[in-house]
């Protein structure tokens, strides 16, 4: 543990420099343009803090982008009343994929950066903060097709960025890509692309992949794009397998939240390999993760080492290693203006049985550390140990690695806003056009629906298509897709 602790050290103070010259000079820039409130930004765990405590720690905000996408899909899954829902957000370079159960984002102690080999565990630098717990594997509608050395298929992890971008752009790609194959496979409309904004070029997309994939491997322009669309899907769902099954957990009881740019083109197919409960896609899925970052409360982590068995440890030491942590977390939500009265606070030890390797995070429960018993903790720990294991060694001494505290303000209330009803689905219909659905043996004449024009209540059966300005939507044969009373895209599979 010492080389997780020194390489956090040591990451951090590289990393201070550069992020202080940036926060002060976008809290400059936002000065300039008439902003008078506070600069908050996000934490890899999931909490917000002031620009002065990012600059002290900037270490923890590594990777808290998509952080906060599964912070959302866990709002919007609260809202919805489901216990379970994977986070599924796929852009332009990668996909991420998190587990949010009970309306909670699993979390972890350590992550790694500067990966030798970008998406390989192991390979990187460990830096021991708190993170909401992802995995994350370079699948996007960036990453390029490209023919191995053994002549096979392969999608990613190397990706064409936004910058020349895919071939369909314009802009100076020749490589083919997912958006390339999306747009053969006549998932995105080359005139509504970004709204309409920016077309795309069909027949660049259908070049690069005749040229890079078909070609090589004699297939037909289609079966190359169909397979560029199942390889990058069969990697998401590898990564997701491993993750779920990691956790203990059952897909099938799972809905899948896809948000990102290229998530929304994808999820069906992956929900119904999984044999998922279904898919939802909440309103301007492209910017789901920015959502996320404004539901989120005030918060930060403390973290105190202190090695020792628990029967040689007095509840006066333990207490007071957290009530130092406390202390120090209400300095810092005064310096963000949060009133302390207002303040929630967990509690967490890191445990193990004496003898083992690695240690199990336990909260400890308000009703629990009242108590002030540490036969009571010991106790609370087993329980936790056998919910996760299957059994608890309770005749071995547990030994306490490191106290944790979350002091955080309270959560700010964002209500969704109510979708209006009583528009027929008729009047949502853009037109229709030709659709790849392996279910239905070939391109299928599909309607085509804007989003924004669905009402709250409507329903309708796949195959279709669902625009909006952000991402493009494939219901498929085997599903049904409704729209609740806040605009969510529901997908229910007939699995």
């Amino acid at each position: 543990r010492e080389y997780e602790r020194l390489t956090t050290t040591v990451a951090n103070a590289f990393v201070q420099p550069i992020t202080a010259r940036y926060v002060d000079d976008l809290q400059r820039r936002l000065h300039q343009a008439g902003y008078r409130g506070r600069l908050f930004l996000m934490l890899s765990s999931g909490g917000i803090s002031t620009g002065e405590t990012a600059k002290e720690f900037p270490v923890r905000l590594a990777e808290s982008g998509p952080a906060a996408g599964v912070l959302a899909a866990a709002y919007f899954s609260r809202w919805a009343g489901l216990d379970a829902v994977i986070s599924f957000d796929m852009g332009g370079t990668t996909a991420k994929i998190g587990v949010v159960h009970r309306d909670q984002p699993h979390m972890a102690n350590m992550m790694e950066v500067a990966r030798v080999q970008r998406f390989k565990r192991g390979s990187g630098i460990p830096i021991k903060i708190p993170v909401i717990e992802m995995i994350e594997i370079g699948a996007g509608g960036g990453s390029i097709a490209h023919i191995d050395r053994l002549g096979l298929l392969k999608v990613g992890p190397r990706s064409a960025g936004a910058d020349p971008g895919p071939a369909c752009y314009g802009f100076g790609g020749t490589e083919p890509t997912v958006t390339d194959a999306n747009l053969v496979l006549g998932y995105l409309d080359p005139g509504y692309f970004l709204g309409g904004t920016m077309r795309l070029d069909t027949d660049a997309a259908r070049d690069a992949v005749a040229t890079r994939v078909a070609k090589p491997l004699d297939l037909d322009l289609v079966r190359a794009a169909r397979g560029i669309y199942e390889v990058v899907n069969e990697n998401m769902l590898s990564a997701m397998k491993v993750h779920i099954a990691e956790r203990g957990e059952d897909p099938r009881q799972f809905y899948l939240f896809a948000f990102g740019g290229a998530a929304p083109a994808h999820a069906y197919e992956l929900a119904r390999t999984l044999k998922m409960r279904g898919v939802i896609v909440p309103p301007g899925a492209g910017a789901t993760s920015a959502m996320g970052m404004v539901t989120t409360a005030a918060s930060f982590e403390f973290a105190r080492s202190f090695y020792t068995r628990l029967d040689r440890l007095t509840w006066e030491e333990l207490d007071g290693i957290f009530g130092a942590m406390e202390a120090e977390g209400i300095r810092v939500l005064r310096d963000a203006a949060v009133d302390p009265a207002a303040r929630r606070v967990v509690r967490q030890m890191d445990l193990r049985h004496r003898g083992q390797g690695h240690e199990l995070n336990v909260e400890i429960p308000e009703e629990v550390w009242t108590r002030r018993s540490l036969d009571d903790i010991a106790r609370h720990f087993h329980a936790r140990y056998a919910e996760k294991y299957g059994h608890a060694y309770t005749d071995l001494a547990v030994e306490l690695i490191t106290c944790r505290m979350v002091v955080a303000g309270p959560a700010p209330h964002v209500p969704l806003q109510i979708q209006e009803t009583g528009g027929s689905l008729a009047d949502a219909l853009k037109g229709r056009r030709p659709v790849y659905f392996v279910e239905d043996g070939g391109y299928v004449e599909t309607p085509v629906y804007d989003r924004y024009r669905l009402a709250a209540g409507t329903a309708f059966g796949g195959p279709a298509i669902v625009e909006e300005r952000e991402c493009t939507i494939v219901v498929g044969p085997s599903s049904r897709a409704r729209v609740d009373a806040h605009g969510f895209l529901f997908m229910d599979l007939n699995t």
